[in-house]
């Protein structure tokens, strides 16, 4: 066999693709498509999809910080960009500081060497509290973290100090979350205060999860699409916008409005959701990604009819999750009237059969997307 030589390798590849090239013509077949893509800004590790981790319970009631890490190897194992913890309600409100400490640590630990990013969930109640976080996290070195407005913000000049004094103590790409906590009373951040941080810090904000609507005199004046649009506009200050609100507009925002990733609770999914981001960046003409997509609508449709399944780490969703092999059990923990995560009780979700068979039969609609 005669070995090429480099310049004679690269004619040959020439000379198939004019032949694949005019087969093309003749059939009539578009066989190449020249996509213009938008630049990258920012850190390009922080796109794509973002679960929120689920906190994991034992019987006896402590976290299981065992079954943690495995999550956070199932999501790495799913092909996820990163994923998010401790940051919905059942970490944020259902967990001691020293539970939340000891799960970032956790995760910092399980996650070394591993493609999947970790992005640490840093708010408080207040300044002095979300700091005691910032500070925590600063030492273990995540490739980015997430804050909420604080719990006692009042007006954007609470929040501007607030980003302010988290700037003064991290040092790497902060995504700031627009929505507060389910106590929050406060404005969300105006899309003039998320460009003045952006500017002013550059290496740090510029990463936005976009789920509030801008109210004035308690009308709204921009609705979550608008903002994001507003957003968009403003690149590269805003270096990437987030779709969120449990994932159900991802699809239009993404493909219509230029977001670049989605952060969601439904950890449950993180196959399916990775499938339909990498058919997005691919742009799919296959039809493959409205499929997939219909596939996960139709599961979160079940929260119609199901019980817990607004939340979408608790309720039906854990079932999937045990179904899956991730997590041992169905406990979760709920707030008693004092609100103090000391003062919570176990509860385990209670399927019938009947709905059990429901969740397997939709289930398995998304099996061509899933990797196990």
């Amino acid at each position: 066999m005669k070995t090429l030589t480099r310049r004679e390798l690269m004619c040959r590849l020439a000379e198939c693709a004019s032949v694949a090239a005019l087969a093309g013509c003749r059939t009539g077949k578009v066989e190449e498509e020249t996509v213009v893509r938008t630049p990258i800004w920012g850190n390009p590790r922080i796109r794509g999809l973002f679960p929120i981790l689920s906190t994991p319970f034992l019987e006896s009631g402590e976290v299981d910080f065992d079954t943690l890490a495995s999550e956070a190897r199932f999501v790495d194992f799913c092909e996820c960009s990163g994923m998010i913890w401790p940051q919905s309600s059942d970490s944020c409100d259902f967990l001691t500081k020293e539970e939340k400490k000891r799960g970032m640590r956790v995760l910092s630990e399980a996650l070394k060497g591993r493609a999947s990013s970790l992005c640490l969930g840093v708010q408080g109640r207040d300044t002095k509290e979300m700091l005691e976080f910032a500070e925590l996290a600063e030492t273990l070195r995540p490739m980015c973290i997430i804050s909420r407005p604080p719990d006692n913000g009042k007006t954007e000049d609470d929040l501007r100090a607030y980003y302010h004094a988290l700037a003064s103590v991290f040092s790497r790409p902060v995504i700031i979350q627009t929505s507060g906590g389910s106590g929050y009373k406060g404005p969300a951040p105006s899309v003039n205060l998320l460009v003045e941080l952006a500017t002013e810090y550059p290496k740090i904000f510029g990463y936005v999860k976009e789920e509030s609507v801008t109210r004035e005199n308690g009308k709204i004046t921009e609705t979550v699409d608008q903002r994001i649009a507003l957003e968009v506009a403003k690149k590269p200050s805003i270096k990437r916008v987030f779709s969120a609100q449990g994932g159900r507009s991802w699809l239009y925002q993404a493909r219509q409005l230029g977001t670049e990733g989605l952060i969601t609770e439904r950890v449950a999914y993180a196959d399916l959701l990775a499938r339909i981001w990498q058919l997005l960046e691919s742009h799919d003409s296959t039809g493959a990604t409205d499929a997939a997509f219909a596939g996960f609508l139709l599961m979160l449709n079940l929260e119609n009819n199901l019980p817990g399944g607004t939340n979408g780490l608790r309720g039906y969703h854990l079932y999937v999750m045990q179904m899956r092999g991730v997590f041992r059990n169905l406990l979760s923990r709920k707030a008693l009237p004092t609100g103090k995560p000391d003062a919570s009780v176990l509860t385990d979700v209670s399927l019938t059969e009947d709905q059990k068979a429901e969740v397997i039969s939709r289930f398995r609609t998304l099996q061509p997307f899933l990797k196990i």
